[in-house]
């Protein structure tokens, strides 16, 4: 499971790997009100990543590290987000990846460097989605997921080595 952080939108994406394939569970935007409080937008967000954790039961958690913000408003919600989606995880007991924007960009195009044009089109190229079918935020969601289920693997090939 992936999650792109943000306490107006918040953007997450389910995939599961299995012999080397991806495959789309679930993506979609947790949004919030425009008039709510910041609590009660960070207890709604809770909720609702409570209750995708609860339905699809995944076996990581992957949350995108805030790495680089201009606006101070923006970097102090988007890091509110984070917390609330780190203490979904570890509610769950979820190990947790916490990638950079540049890695996540690494890990689904092969360069960290990648624009947000390239990410989408290898994020449906990767699921066999329509290119202009998932919203911006649930796109960052799902390579967030795509990296970690890559990560994942990785780790357990790690960990079955003698």
């Amino acid at each position: 499971m992936g999650i792109d952080p943000g306490t107006a939108a918040c953007g997450f994406g389910v995939v599961e790997l299995e012999a080397g394939r991806l495959r789309l569970v679930d993506a979609g935007v947790i949004r919030t009100g425009a008039g709510a409080t910041d609590p009660e937008r960070l207890r709604l967000l809770h909720a609702a990543l409570s209750k995708l954790v609860a339905t699809h039961r995944p076996e990581r958690v992957g949350i995108e590290r805030l790495f680089f913000q201009r606006n101070v408003q923006t970097a102090m919600a988007v890091g509110q987000a984070r917390g609330v989606a780190l203490l979904v995880a570890a509610q769950a007991g979820l190990p947790v990846d916490e990638p950079t924007p540049n890695e996540v960009k690494q890990a689904v195009c092969g360069n960290g460097a990648a624009d947000k044009g390239q990410v989408a089109a290898m994020v449906a190229r990767l699921l066999d989605l329509p290119l202009d079918g998932v919203s911006d935020d649930a796109t960052d969601g799902l390579a967030v997921a795509i990296g970690c289920a890559y990560a994942g693997a990785a780790a357990r090939r790690l960990t079955a080595v003698p």
